[in-house]
């Protein structure tokens, strides 16, 4: 419960009510498969028993497989992050959730030779090709898929 109130989300509380929402969304499906098996009987006699014994089953089996794999999904991403911040803690980092609001870490420092002008034509600088002994750069290297 104190983890409901916990404003600064450094606890996941999906994890420990999963299993009361797996609980009432199946309690759901079963009241709506009760009011499709009554609502088809009301119909006619045929629907009903249709209703009963394929189509209901089927229709509460659907969705609780879908329901089963969303919340499963759910609860890997969640264990993906604590295990990832658990990692980042016995690495000797501050994970995340923990390192407050301040500033980001500064980009490391560009490669020596490096000149973004002239590597990426798309920002206006000249393309530079790989170096080439035969033709002094002015030629892509060979394509090693290719035969």
């Amino acid at each position: 419960m104190k983890a409901l109130f916990d404003f600064s989300f450094k606890k996941f509380v999906t994890p420990s009510i999963v299993k009361f929402v797996y609980i009432l969304i199946m309690v759901l499906l079963v009241i709506a498969y009760l009011g499709m098996v009554i609502s088809a009987f009301t119909e006619s006699t045929m629907l009903g028993l249709l209703v009963l014994i394929i189509i209901g089953p089927l229709f509460v089996l659907i969705y609780l497989v879908l329901i089963r794999a969303g919340l499963e999904s759910l609860i890997a991403s969640i264990r993906t992050a604590e295990n990832t911040s658990e990692l980042v803690r016995l690495a000797g980092g501050t994970p995340p959730a923990e390192a407050g609001r301040g500033s980001l870490p500064n980009n490391p420092p560009a490669p020596q030779g490096y000149n973004p002008t002239t590597q990426y034509p798309s920002q206006g600088g000249a393309q530079v090709r790989p170096a080439d002994p035969d033709n002094s750069g002015t030629t892509p290297p060979p394509n090693p898929y290719q035969k």
